[in-house]
């Protein structure tokens, strides 16, 4: 990881807790992170306008992922652990296998709702979670 990415992405998380501290996102915020993610940035917040994640929590574990909606017209359902992985193909092409980006609007979607509490809560058992999980 270069240094540039390190300090984009220290950057991120700095603006993530201050959102997630005062529950809502100012329009400094969405300035600094649309600066930081491009255009995908914009489009995870219509993501999250639109009501398009769900957070989906196994009981008793608490472990949990999030379920995050596309944009395309097929409105297809991507497994997100927004920190780490997206199942979507911009997440492999672009950031896996190119590098060009640091996340996908996805993970995006699911941090902002995450933060602002914009998203809505899915309890499961343990044994649902890791079926959706063995779909990777």
């Amino acid at each position: 990881m270069s240094a540039t990415t390190s300090i984009s992405l220290a950057v991120a998380d700095a603006v993530w807790v201050e959102i997630k501290s005062e529950g809502r996102a100012s329009d400094e915020h969405l300035s600094i992170l649309e600066t930081l993610f491009g255009k995908n940035m914009l489009r995870a917040c219509k993501i999250v306008d639109e009501h398009g994640v769900r957070r989906v929590t196994g009981a008793p574990s608490g472990r949990s992922l999030f379920l995050v909606m596309g944009e395309s017209k097929r409105k297809e359902e991507y497994l997100c652990f927004p920190e780490h992985l997206c199942t979507c193909y911009s997440f492999f092409y672009d950031i896996v296998g190119r590098g060009e980006q640091l996340c996908c609007k996805h993970q995006l979607a699911a941090r902002l709702a995450e933060a602002v509490g914009e998203h809505q809560e899915i309890q499961v058992t343990d044994e649902e979670l890791a079926h959706m999980l063995a779909k990777l």
